[in-house]
Protein backbone atom coordinates (compact mmCIF):
# COMPACT_ATOMS: atom_id res chain seq x y z
CA UNK A 1 0.00 0.00 0.00
CA UNK A 2 3.03 2.19 0.31
CA UNK A 3 2.96 3.62 -3.66
CA UNK A 4 -0.86 4.19 -3.29
CA UNK A 5 -0.57 6.07 0.14
CA UNK A 6 2.00 8.29 -1.55
CA UNK A 7 0.29 8.99 -4.74
CA UNK A 8 -2.91 10.10 -2.22
CA UNK A 9 -0.22 12.40 -0.26
CA UNK A 10 0.88 14.09 -3.44
CA UNK A 11 -2.55 13.94 -5.24
CA UNK A 12 -4.13 16.09 -1.57
CA UNK A 13 -1.33 18.32 -2.08
CA UNK A 14 -1.83 19.32 -5.67
CA UNK A 15 -2.73 23.06 -6.51
CA UNK A 16 -3.97 23.87 -9.86
CA UNK A 17 -4.52 27.18 -12.43
CA UNK A 18 -8.60 27.43 -12.91
CA UNK A 19 -10.28 28.05 -16.61
CA UNK A 20 -11.41 26.83 -19.89
CA UNK A 21 -9.41 27.44 -22.86
CA UNK A 22 -7.04 30.00 -20.92
CA UNK A 23 -3.67 30.89 -21.80
CA UNK A 24 -2.17 29.47 -19.03
CA UNK A 25 1.82 29.72 -17.73
CA UNK A 26 3.25 28.28 -14.38
CA UNK A 27 6.85 27.33 -13.50
CA UNK A 28 8.09 24.97 -11.00
CA UNK A 29 11.13 26.97 -10.56
CA UNK A 30 11.16 30.61 -10.38
CA UNK A 31 12.84 31.84 -13.27
CA UNK A 32 12.38 29.19 -15.56
CA UNK A 33 9.65 30.96 -17.78
CA UNK A 34 11.24 33.53 -19.97
CA UNK A 35 9.50 36.78 -20.59
CA UNK A 36 8.99 39.14 -23.50
CA UNK A 37 10.07 36.24 -26.09
CA UNK A 38 9.17 32.03 -26.81
CA UNK A 39 12.30 31.05 -27.67
CA UNK A 40 15.00 33.42 -26.55
CA UNK A 41 18.93 32.47 -27.56
CA UNK A 42 19.52 30.91 -24.61
CA UNK A 43 15.98 29.54 -23.03
CA UNK A 44 16.43 30.21 -18.71
CA UNK A 45 17.72 27.66 -16.58
CA UNK A 46 20.14 25.83 -19.12
CA UNK A 47 16.41 24.31 -20.52
CA UNK A 48 15.64 23.95 -23.97
CA UNK A 49 12.41 25.42 -25.81
CA UNK A 50 9.91 23.64 -27.23
CA UNK A 51 6.50 24.40 -28.69
CA UNK A 52 3.69 21.60 -28.83
CA UNK A 53 0.94 22.37 -31.13
CA UNK A 54 -2.28 20.89 -30.95
CA UNK A 55 -3.51 22.86 -33.88
CA UNK A 56 -2.34 23.72 -37.33
CA UNK A 57 -0.49 27.10 -37.16
CA UNK A 58 -2.50 28.71 -39.46
CA UNK A 59 -6.17 27.78 -37.70
CA UNK A 60 -8.55 31.00 -36.21
CA UNK A 61 -7.33 32.15 -33.30
CA UNK A 62 -9.75 31.21 -31.06
CA UNK A 63 -8.88 27.58 -32.00
CA UNK A 64 -5.53 27.69 -31.77
CA UNK A 65 -4.30 25.51 -29.59
CA UNK A 66 -0.36 25.04 -28.02
CA UNK A 67 1.79 25.30 -25.64
CA UNK A 68 5.18 26.56 -25.55
CA UNK A 69 7.64 24.14 -22.69
CA UNK A 70 10.51 24.24 -21.34
CA UNK A 71 12.51 21.12 -20.25
CA UNK A 72 15.26 19.66 -19.36
CA UNK A 73 16.02 17.78 -22.53
CA UNK A 74 14.48 18.57 -25.96
CA UNK A 75 11.66 15.61 -27.03
CA UNK A 76 13.80 14.73 -29.92
CA UNK A 77 16.44 13.36 -28.37
CA UNK A 78 15.11 9.73 -28.02
CA UNK A 79 16.01 6.06 -30.17
CA UNK A 80 13.95 5.02 -32.74
CA UNK A 81 10.51 3.46 -32.08
CA UNK A 82 9.20 0.57 -32.85
CA UNK A 83 6.18 -1.38 -33.06
CA UNK A 84 4.75 -3.57 -29.91
CA UNK A 85 1.61 -5.07 -29.42
CA UNK A 86 -1.62 -3.10 -29.39
CA UNK A 87 -3.06 -5.47 -26.47
CA UNK A 88 -6.92 -5.20 -26.51
CA UNK A 89 -6.63 -1.02 -27.88
CA UNK A 90 -8.53 -0.84 -31.32
CA UNK A 91 -8.59 2.03 -33.66
CA UNK A 92 -10.55 3.85 -36.49
CA UNK A 93 -11.92 2.57 -38.80
CA UNK A 94 -13.24 -0.71 -36.85
CA UNK A 95 -13.32 -3.18 -39.92
CA UNK A 96 -13.36 -6.44 -37.95
CA UNK A 97 -17.06 -6.25 -37.56
CA UNK A 98 -20.30 -4.31 -39.11
CA UNK A 99 -22.13 -1.68 -37.19
CA UNK A 100 -24.89 -3.37 -35.27
CA UNK A 101 -28.67 -1.42 -35.49
CA UNK A 102 -29.37 -3.52 -32.29
CA UNK A 103 -29.53 -2.04 -28.83
CA UNK A 104 -26.75 -3.63 -27.38
CA UNK A 105 -25.88 -3.32 -23.58
CA UNK A 106 -22.91 -4.50 -21.53
CA UNK A 107 -21.86 -5.13 -17.71
CA UNK A 108 -19.02 -4.06 -16.17
CA UNK A 109 -14.98 -5.14 -17.27
CA UNK A 110 -14.10 -8.12 -15.11
CA UNK A 111 -11.75 -7.68 -12.82
CA UNK A 112 -8.06 -6.80 -14.20
CA UNK A 113 -4.97 -9.96 -14.14
CA UNK A 114 -3.08 -9.22 -11.35
CA UNK A 115 -0.29 -6.48 -12.19
CA UNK A 116 -2.68 -4.72 -15.04
CA UNK A 117 -1.74 -0.87 -15.05
CA UNK A 118 -4.16 1.92 -17.13
CA UNK A 119 -2.49 1.06 -20.32
CA UNK A 120 -2.37 -2.25 -20.30
CA UNK A 121 -5.94 -2.37 -19.00
CA UNK A 122 -7.43 -0.35 -22.10
CA UNK A 123 -9.99 -2.06 -24.08
CA UNK A 124 -12.02 -0.92 -26.73
CA UNK A 125 -15.77 -1.50 -26.97
CA UNK A 126 -16.28 0.64 -30.69
CA UNK A 127 -16.23 3.66 -32.61
CA UNK A 128 -16.22 5.14 -36.22
CA UNK A 129 -14.70 7.54 -38.16
CA UNK A 130 -11.25 7.31 -39.47
CA UNK A 131 -7.92 8.53 -36.87
CA UNK A 132 -5.71 8.72 -39.99
CA UNK A 133 -8.08 11.47 -41.14
CA UNK A 134 -8.65 13.35 -37.81
CA UNK A 135 -12.31 12.20 -37.95
CA UNK A 136 -14.77 10.28 -35.47
CA UNK A 137 -14.13 8.78 -31.62
CA UNK A 138 -13.68 5.70 -29.95
CA UNK A 139 -15.08 4.10 -27.15
CA UNK A 140 -12.76 2.85 -24.59
CA UNK A 141 -12.83 1.29 -20.81
CA UNK A 142 -10.05 0.56 -18.37
CA UNK A 143 -9.73 -1.37 -15.79
CA UNK A 144 -6.45 -1.87 -13.57
CA UNK A 145 -4.85 -2.76 -10.36
CA UNK A 146 -1.61 -1.30 -10.65
CA UNK A 147 0.11 1.60 -11.38
CA UNK A 148 1.86 3.02 -14.38
CA UNK A 149 5.96 2.53 -13.32
CA UNK A 150 8.81 3.73 -15.67
CA UNK A 151 6.73 4.39 -18.82
CA UNK A 152 4.52 7.44 -19.86
CA UNK A 153 2.07 6.94 -22.62
CA UNK A 154 1.06 9.78 -25.27
CA UNK A 155 -1.51 9.84 -28.03
CA UNK A 156 -1.09 10.80 -31.26
CA UNK A 157 -4.13 10.00 -32.76
CA UNK A 158 -6.52 12.23 -30.75
CA UNK A 159 -7.56 13.65 -26.96
CA UNK A 160 -8.48 11.29 -24.03
CA UNK A 161 -11.31 11.92 -21.95
CA UNK A 162 -11.24 9.84 -19.06
CA UNK A 163 -14.12 9.40 -16.85
CA UNK A 164 -13.21 7.55 -13.50
CA UNK A 165 -15.73 4.83 -12.17
CA UNK A 166 -14.12 3.47 -9.44
CA UNK A 167 -10.79 4.47 -7.77
CA UNK A 168 -8.97 7.90 -8.08
CA UNK A 169 -6.11 8.03 -10.43
CA UNK A 170 -3.14 10.87 -9.84
CA UNK A 171 -1.82 11.90 -13.76
CA UNK A 172 1.97 12.98 -13.83
CA UNK A 173 1.51 14.52 -17.48
CA UNK A 174 4.71 16.59 -19.38
CA UNK A 175 3.13 19.92 -17.86
CA UNK A 176 1.92 18.51 -14.27
CA UNK A 177 -0.06 16.51 -12.06
CA UNK A 178 -3.85 16.47 -11.86
CA UNK A 179 -6.36 14.10 -9.50
CA UNK A 180 -9.31 12.31 -10.88
CA UNK A 181 -12.09 10.86 -8.29
CA UNK A 182 -14.88 9.30 -9.56
CA UNK A 183 -17.13 11.66 -10.58
CA UNK A 184 -14.63 13.48 -11.85
CA UNK A 185 -13.47 14.02 -15.56
CA UNK A 186 -9.84 14.50 -16.89
CA UNK A 187 -8.60 15.51 -20.41
CA UNK A 188 -5.36 14.76 -22.04
CA UNK A 189 -4.76 16.69 -24.83
CA UNK A 190 -3.27 15.15 -28.33
CA UNK A 191 0.44 14.32 -27.98
CA UNK A 192 0.63 15.23 -24.28
CA UNK A 193 2.57 12.35 -22.29
CA UNK A 194 1.34 11.11 -19.34
CA UNK A 195 1.66 8.20 -16.71
CA UNK A 196 -1.26 6.81 -14.78
CA UNK A 197 -0.79 5.85 -10.65
CA UNK A 198 -3.36 4.41 -9.15
CA UNK A 199 -5.00 5.93 -5.51
CA UNK A 200 -7.34 2.84 -4.37
CA UNK A 201 -6.13 -0.59 -4.93
CA UNK A 202 -8.22 -0.94 -8.43
CA UNK A 203 -9.61 1.26 -11.00
CA UNK A 204 -12.26 1.19 -13.47
CA UNK A 205 -13.47 3.39 -16.06
CA UNK A 206 -14.51 5.08 -19.62
CA UNK A 207 -12.20 7.00 -21.99
CA UNK A 208 -13.64 8.89 -24.97
CA UNK A 209 -10.57 9.08 -27.31
CA UNK A 210 -11.91 11.92 -29.49
CA UNK A 211 -9.98 12.41 -33.10
CA UNK A 212 -11.59 14.85 -34.34
CA UNK A 213 -11.43 18.68 -33.07
CA UNK A 214 -11.11 19.50 -29.41
CA UNK A 215 -13.22 19.40 -26.76
CA UNK A 216 -14.71 23.09 -26.37
CA UNK A 217 -17.72 24.30 -24.11
CA UNK A 218 -20.78 24.50 -26.32
CA UNK A 219 -22.21 27.76 -27.27
CA UNK A 220 -24.95 28.83 -24.72
CA UNK A 221 -27.45 30.41 -27.06
CA UNK A 222 -30.82 31.56 -25.66
CA UNK A 223 -29.43 29.73 -22.30
CA UNK A 224 -27.50 33.36 -21.81
CA UNK A 225 -23.97 34.04 -20.17
CA UNK A 226 -24.28 31.22 -17.59
CA UNK A 227 -25.10 27.44 -17.03
CA UNK A 228 -24.01 24.10 -17.67
CA UNK A 229 -20.46 23.67 -17.49
CA UNK A 230 -18.42 26.85 -16.05
CA UNK A 231 -15.56 27.60 -17.49
CA UNK A 232 -14.07 28.71 -14.00
CA UNK A 233 -14.54 25.03 -12.61
CA UNK A 234 -12.31 23.26 -15.02
CA UNK A 235 -8.89 23.14 -13.68
CA UNK A 236 -5.04 22.76 -15.26
CA UNK A 237 -2.04 21.71 -13.75
CA UNK A 238 0.83 23.19 -12.59
CA UNK A 239 4.72 22.68 -13.67
CA UNK A 240 6.15 19.92 -11.92
CA UNK A 241 9.29 17.71 -13.22
CA UNK A 242 10.88 15.26 -12.90
CA UNK A 243 14.90 15.43 -12.93
CA UNK A 244 15.87 11.78 -13.20
CA UNK A 245 18.08 9.86 -15.31
CA UNK A 246 17.10 6.48 -15.51
CA UNK A 247 15.19 3.88 -18.04
CA UNK A 248 11.54 4.84 -19.34
CA UNK A 249 9.06 3.13 -21.74
CA UNK A 250 7.54 5.62 -23.83
CA UNK A 251 5.02 4.40 -26.09
CA UNK A 252 3.16 6.14 -28.22
CA UNK A 253 -0.07 5.57 -30.18
CA UNK A 254 -0.14 6.36 -33.59
CA UNK A 255 -2.06 5.61 -36.45
CA UNK A 256 -4.13 2.70 -34.32
CA UNK A 257 -0.69 0.69 -33.62
CA UNK A 258 1.40 1.05 -30.22
CA UNK A 259 5.00 1.92 -30.79
CA UNK A 260 7.67 2.00 -28.02
CA UNK A 261 11.22 3.06 -27.24
CA UNK A 262 12.65 3.47 -24.50
CA UNK A 263 14.71 6.71 -22.94
CA UNK A 264 17.72 7.55 -20.80
CA UNK A 265 15.54 9.98 -18.68
CA UNK A 266 12.01 10.59 -17.74
CA UNK A 267 10.49 13.04 -20.74
CA UNK A 268 8.43 14.76 -17.68
CA UNK A 269 10.78 16.97 -17.37
CA UNK A 270 8.94 19.94 -18.22
CA UNK A 271 10.25 23.02 -15.70
CA UNK A 272 7.87 25.96 -17.08
CA UNK A 273 5.28 26.08 -19.60
CA UNK A 274 2.68 28.65 -21.15
CA UNK A 275 0.21 28.11 -23.17
CA UNK A 276 -3.89 26.95 -23.91
CA UNK A 277 -3.29 22.87 -25.05
CA UNK A 278 -3.01 21.96 -21.07
CA UNK A 279 -4.55 18.91 -19.36
CA UNK A 280 -7.16 19.70 -16.92
CA UNK A 281 -9.87 17.97 -14.63
CA UNK A 282 -13.68 18.74 -13.92
CA UNK A 283 -15.58 17.80 -11.36
CA UNK A 284 -19.43 16.77 -12.56
CA UNK A 285 -20.79 17.76 -9.48
CA UNK A 286 -20.65 21.43 -10.31
CA UNK A 287 -22.34 20.89 -13.63
CA UNK A 288 -25.03 23.77 -13.59
CA UNK A 289 -28.05 21.63 -14.89
CA UNK A 290 -30.68 23.87 -17.29
CA UNK A 291 -34.19 22.01 -16.93
CA UNK A 292 -37.69 22.36 -17.44
CA UNK A 293 -39.73 24.43 -15.18
CA UNK A 294 -43.31 23.77 -16.49
CA UNK A 295 -43.56 21.12 -18.96
CA UNK A 296 -42.12 17.66 -20.81
CA UNK A 297 -38.50 16.63 -20.37
CA UNK A 298 -35.91 18.53 -22.14
CA UNK A 299 -33.69 17.17 -25.21
CA UNK A 300 -30.40 15.73 -23.34
CA UNK A 301 -28.44 18.39 -25.68
CA UNK A 302 -29.27 20.38 -22.35
CA UNK A 303 -26.63 18.32 -20.19
CA UNK A 304 -23.69 19.26 -22.69
CA UNK A 305 -20.74 19.38 -20.86
CA UNK A 306 -18.48 19.50 -23.71
CA UNK A 307 -18.45 19.26 -27.43
CA UNK A 308 -15.66 18.30 -30.58
CA UNK A 309 -17.26 20.50 -33.19
CA UNK A 310 -17.74 19.17 -37.00
CA UNK A 311 -17.83 21.15 -39.75
CA UNK A 312 -21.64 20.73 -39.60
CA UNK A 313 -22.84 23.56 -37.01
CA UNK A 314 -25.25 21.81 -34.58
CA UNK A 315 -23.31 18.23 -35.57
CA UNK A 316 -21.17 16.87 -33.24
CA UNK A 317 -17.62 14.99 -33.95
CA UNK A 318 -18.76 13.51 -30.11
CA UNK A 319 -20.75 15.52 -27.50
CA UNK A 320 -20.01 14.77 -23.82
CA UNK A 321 -23.31 14.95 -21.62
CA UNK A 322 -23.81 14.43 -17.99
CA UNK A 323 -26.91 13.45 -16.40
CA UNK A 324 -26.36 15.09 -12.77
CA UNK A 325 -28.33 15.57 -9.60
CA UNK A 326 -31.19 18.04 -10.22
CA UNK A 327 -34.69 18.76 -9.42
CA UNK A 328 -37.62 17.64 -11.70
CA UNK A 329 -40.83 19.41 -11.32
CA UNK A 330 -43.06 19.04 -14.81
CA UNK A 331 -46.60 19.26 -14.24
CA UNK A 332 -48.58 16.97 -16.41
CA UNK A 333 -45.09 15.34 -17.63
CA UNK A 334 -43.71 11.89 -18.48
CA UNK A 335 -40.98 12.81 -16.33
CA UNK A 336 -37.99 10.47 -17.21
CA UNK A 337 -36.35 10.84 -20.83
CA UNK A 338 -39.11 9.85 -23.56
CA UNK A 339 -39.21 7.22 -26.05
CA UNK A 340 -37.12 8.60 -28.97
CA UNK A 341 -35.23 7.45 -31.98
CA UNK A 342 -32.52 9.59 -33.14
CA UNK A 343 -29.92 10.30 -35.93
CA UNK A 344 -27.31 10.51 -33.54
CA UNK A 345 -25.58 7.11 -31.82
CA UNK A 346 -25.50 7.47 -28.22
CA UNK A 347 -23.24 5.13 -25.64
CA UNK A 348 -24.19 5.35 -22.33
CA UNK A 349 -22.48 5.01 -19.22
CA UNK A 350 -22.84 5.21 -15.09
CA UNK A 351 -20.76 6.16 -12.80
CA UNK A 352 -22.54 6.30 -9.41
CA UNK A 353 -25.87 5.12 -8.09
CA UNK A 354 -28.83 4.53 -11.20
CA UNK A 355 -30.20 6.21 -13.91
CA UNK A 356 -33.66 7.34 -13.52
CA UNK A 357 -34.59 5.26 -16.89
CA UNK A 358 -33.15 1.90 -16.11
CA UNK A 359 -33.49 -0.89 -13.73
CA UNK A 360 -30.53 -1.09 -11.74
CA UNK A 361 -29.11 -4.39 -9.96
CA UNK A 362 -27.96 -7.30 -11.21
CA UNK A 363 -28.34 -7.88 -15.26
CA UNK A 364 -29.49 -3.70 -15.42
CA UNK A 365 -28.00 -0.65 -15.80
CA UNK A 366 -25.13 -0.88 -13.55
CA UNK A 367 -21.96 1.29 -12.79
CA UNK A 368 -18.94 0.45 -14.80
CA UNK A 369 -21.26 -0.85 -17.76
CA UNK A 370 -23.05 0.97 -20.40
CA UNK A 371 -25.10 1.10 -22.96
CA UNK A 372 -24.92 1.24 -27.15
CA UNK A 373 -28.31 2.80 -29.13
CA UNK A 374 -27.12 2.96 -32.48
CA UNK A 375 -28.37 5.47 -34.95
CA UNK A 376 -32.04 5.27 -35.42
CA UNK A 377 -32.60 2.36 -32.78
CA UNK A 378 -35.74 2.90 -30.72
CA UNK A 379 -34.86 3.40 -26.88
CA UNK A 380 -36.02 4.69 -24.15
CA UNK A 381 -37.58 4.10 -20.46
CA UNK A 382 -37.81 -0.39 -19.67
CA UNK A 383 -41.05 -1.56 -18.74
CA UNK A 384 -40.60 -0.94 -15.12
CA UNK A 385 -39.68 2.64 -15.35
CA UNK A 386 -42.29 3.34 -17.68
CA UNK A 387 -44.87 1.54 -15.61
CA UNK A 388 -43.71 3.54 -12.06
CA UNK A 389 -43.75 6.81 -13.90
CA UNK A 390 -46.63 7.10 -15.51
CA UNK A 391 -48.53 6.44 -12.23
CA UNK A 392 -46.50 8.30 -9.72
CA UNK A 393 -47.09 11.66 -8.06
CA UNK A 394 -45.68 14.48 -9.61
CA UNK A 395 -44.90 16.81 -7.29
CA UNK A 396 -41.43 18.15 -6.76
CA UNK A 397 -38.60 15.25 -7.04
CA UNK A 398 -34.80 15.57 -6.38
CA UNK A 399 -32.95 12.88 -8.48
CA UNK A 400 -29.50 12.85 -6.40
CA UNK A 401 -28.80 9.20 -6.82
CA UNK A 402 -27.07 8.75 -9.76
CA UNK A 403 -24.40 9.99 -11.99
CA UNK A 404 -24.83 8.84 -15.97
CA UNK A 405 -23.12 10.36 -18.81
CA UNK A 406 -23.23 9.97 -22.57
CA UNK A 407 -21.20 9.99 -25.86
CA UNK A 408 -22.97 11.01 -28.47
CA UNK A 409 -21.65 11.26 -31.97
CA UNK A 410 -22.68 11.85 -35.20
CA UNK A 411 -21.73 8.41 -36.56
CA UNK A 412 -22.54 5.16 -35.63
CA UNK A 413 -20.45 3.27 -33.55
CA UNK A 414 -19.44 0.24 -34.68
CA UNK A 415 -19.07 -2.20 -32.15
CA UNK A 416 -15.59 -3.75 -31.91
CA UNK A 417 -15.61 -8.12 -32.22
CA UNK A 418 -14.32 -8.16 -29.27
CA UNK A 419 -17.26 -6.37 -27.62
CA UNK A 420 -19.29 -8.52 -29.88
CA UNK A 421 -18.50 -11.49 -28.61
CA UNK A 422 -17.36 -9.86 -24.47
CA UNK A 423 -18.54 -12.73 -22.14
CA UNK A 424 -20.02 -9.17 -20.11
CA UNK A 425 -22.02 -8.66 -23.15
CA UNK A 426 -26.06 -8.71 -22.04
CA UNK A 427 -28.16 -10.96 -24.00
CA UNK A 428 -31.91 -10.21 -24.15
CA UNK A 429 -31.19 -6.80 -23.69
CA UNK A 430 -34.59 -6.01 -25.61
CA UNK A 431 -36.63 -7.65 -22.95
CA UNK A 432 -36.46 -4.67 -20.96
CA UNK A 433 -39.12 -3.25 -23.06
CA UNK A 434 -41.53 -6.23 -23.18
CA UNK A 435 -44.94 -6.34 -21.69
CA UNK A 436 -45.47 -2.61 -23.00
CA UNK A 437 -48.89 -3.54 -24.14
CA UNK A 438 -51.74 -1.82 -26.07
CA UNK A 439 -53.46 0.35 -23.85
CA UNK A 440 -55.54 2.03 -26.68
CA UNK A 441 -58.55 2.42 -25.70
CA UNK A 442 -60.68 4.37 -28.87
Amino acid sequence: MGGIEQARKTAEALEHSAGFGNQHSSEAVAGALPHGRNSPQRAPLGLYAEQLSGSAFTEPRAHNRRSWLYRIRPSAAHPPFVRIGNGAIRTAPFTDSVPDPNRLRWDPLPEPAAGTDFLAGLWTLGGNGDATQRTGMAVHLYHADSSMTDRVFSDSDGELLIVPERGGLLLRTELGLLRAEPGHVALIPRGVRFRVELLDPTARGYVCENYGQPFTLPDLGPIGANGLANARDFLAPVAAYEDDDRPVEVINKFCGNLWSATYDHSPLDVVAWHGNHTPYVYDLHRFNVIGSISYDHPDPSIFTVLTSPSDTPGLAGVDFVVFAPRWLVGEDTFRPPYFHRNVMSEYMGLIEGAYDAKTAGKGGFVPGGGSLHNMMSAHGPDRETFDRASEAELKPQKIDDGLAFMFETRWPVTATEQAAGAGHLQHGYDDVWQGLSRNFRP
